[in-house]
């Protein structure tokens, strides 16, 4: 089944293409600022962090400077928080598509989720400029962002198809989702190190794929911050894992769709 899916996604990737453009053009339609939003909420959200958490909480910052810390975290967190309720509300938001044509469900919740990217890398272009400001010059371990920025967007694909799959026959999910993004937001070292979190309380953050992916983020640009290999590692086999369910229970469950929603 899930090889079937692969191979009608593939032939349907022109619709795919179309529904992500559409999704951006709508995002900045009659906007003042455009894609400039992009930057100014990781950066409002950095200021925010860098004057409670840093300058009065003293949260520790593996000696990297404050602004830095925070917006190297907040950027894939931010592509994570704000992608994840669209890819999951996408099958709902498309109704009329899913009951006149026949495509490759999972194109709705992959198209949220590439959409998400565009703003991710203009975010990025806001952390270069940084890094440049603060003379600090990544190592060669920088070789990896693409590969962690695929494992994000990988990551949120997977919890997105799980979602949409789960809205489509249960509404209650958009109204939760906020509440546990929320939440999602302690629980993951954007805040704070992950070498702040106890030893014994180490296997549980481990069990969050986001711990390490955002950690990976941090480590590869500031020098003073190390990449937790292991973490990484953990992160990587969890979304996996995590994207092999979605898949299975939304291939399962798309034939239901249509006549539900």
């Amino acid at each position: 089944m899930s090889a079937e899916l692969f191979r009608d996604s593939w032939r349907y990737r022109e619709l795919l293409y179309f529904l992500t453009w559409r999704d951006l053009k709508i995002r900045y339609k009659q906007t003042a600022f455009g894609v400039v939003w992009a930057v100014v909420q990781p950066l409002l959200t950095m200021i925010v962090f860098t004057v409670l958490f840093g300058n009065l909480g003293r949260l520790p910052s593996d000696g990297s400077p404050y602004p830095l810390f925070y917006l190297s975290a907040l950027l894939p967190w931010t592509y994570f928080s704000s992608t994840l309720p669209l890819s999951a509300n996408s099958l709902i938001s498309n109704s009329s598509l899913l009951t006149k044509i026949y495509f490759p469900r999972i194109i709705l919740p992959a198209s949220a989720t590439l959409g998400g990217l565009p703003d991710f890398l203009v975010g990025s272009s806001l952390l270069a400029a940084m890094m440049v400001y603060y003379q600090i010059r990544p190592g060669w371990s920088w070789l990896i962002w693409p590969l962690l920025v695929f494992l994000l967007a990988a990551f949120t694909l997977a919890v997105g198809m799980i979602l949409a799959a789960l809205n489509v026959k249960y509404r209650d999910v958009k109204y939760v989702l906020p509440f546990v993004i929320q939440l999602w937001l302690f629980v993951t070292p954007v805040i704070y190190p992950a070498n702040l979190v106890p030893k014994r309380f180490r296997p549980l953050m481990a069990l969050n794929p986001l711990s390490g992916i955002v950690e990976a983020f941090r480590g590869l640009l500031l020098p003073s911050s190390l990449i937790d290999w292991q973490l990484l590692a953990t992160s990587a086999m969890i979304t996996v894992a995590i994207f092999v369910v979605g898949l299975v229970y939304f291939s399962r469950t798309e034939h239901m769709f249509a006549d539900i929603v």
